[in-house]
């Protein structure tokens, strides 16, 4: 515990956590083991949202997460289910805002400034550039890769990579899945998606079926085509 840490009421700190000089954990929050959070970090805050009234809320936090200089993290709302999760193994860089009732997996990265909206899902290994803004009530896939200044305003599928304000598809994040051991088949199979997805005119309806079918071909597919049967803003397209 570095020195002028503030540590507030219901915060639970796990084996092994290195907590930063000047950092703050304000209230209701519980960490895992391993976290690194450093100096001037503002964790377990109140929500930024105007509905908010003073309920109690949390934000949970796993194992082996490194927090930066100046992120912030707010805890839940009642509206959603209270809470505000992030998963395990997950590097939060400087400046960057985690809103209330977000969820992060596992091993996902948010580089400096990254901002999220409330309510917003980063599922497991997506990475978002620097400056990076989504929308609130949006979902960024597993695998997924946002280039620098991205502004999401549509969920983003799993393995794509994106980019541009608003951001638009830019490709299958093939060296991202060449690093976490996706093999030749699994990269053809999922460039044959991303082609039936963007680029052979079909609806989203009739592309998600001959995913399916794809899924035959290689297993990985799977996770892209249950995830667009149900975009909670639509997809980026």
């Amino acid at each position: 515990m570095g020195p002028f840490a503030v540590i507030g009421p219901g915060v639970q700190i796990g084996d092994g956590c290195e907590i930063g000089s000047h950092s703050v954990i304000r209230c209701n929050t519980r960490l895992g083991r391993n976290n690194k959070i450093y100096q001037f970090a503002s964790v377990g805050d109140d929500p930024q949202d105007k509905k908010y009234a003073g309920e109690e809320t949390w934000l949970e936090i796993g194992d082996n997460n490194v927090i930066r200089e100046f992120a912030t993290i707010n805890r839940g709302t009642v509206q959603d289910k209270g809470l505000t999760r992030i998963g395990n193994g997950n590097l939060l860089m400087a400046y960057t805002h985690v809103a209330h009732d977000c969820v992060l997996g596992d091993n996902t990265i948010l580089a400096n400034a990254a901002s999220l909206g409330g309510h917003v899902q980063i599922h497991d290994w997506a990475i978002l550039g620097g400056f990076s803004m989504v929308h609130q009530f949006t979902r960024v896939g597993a695998h997924s890769f946002a280039a620098m200044g991205s502004a999401i305003g549509k969920d983003v599928p799993p393995y794509v990579m994106v980019g541009g304000a608003p951001a638009v598809p830019r490709g299958i994040n093939s060296e991202g899945l060449k690093r976490r051991g996706f093999d030749a088949r699994d990269l053809s199979a999922l460039k044959k998606a991303y082609r039936l997805l963007y680029r052979s005119n079909l609806r989203l309806e009739e592309a998600r079926e001959q995913l399916v079918q794809l899924c035959e071909e290689a297993d990985a597919v799977r996770l892209l085509a249950d995830f667009i049967s149900n975009p909670s803003r639509s997809i980026i397209r």
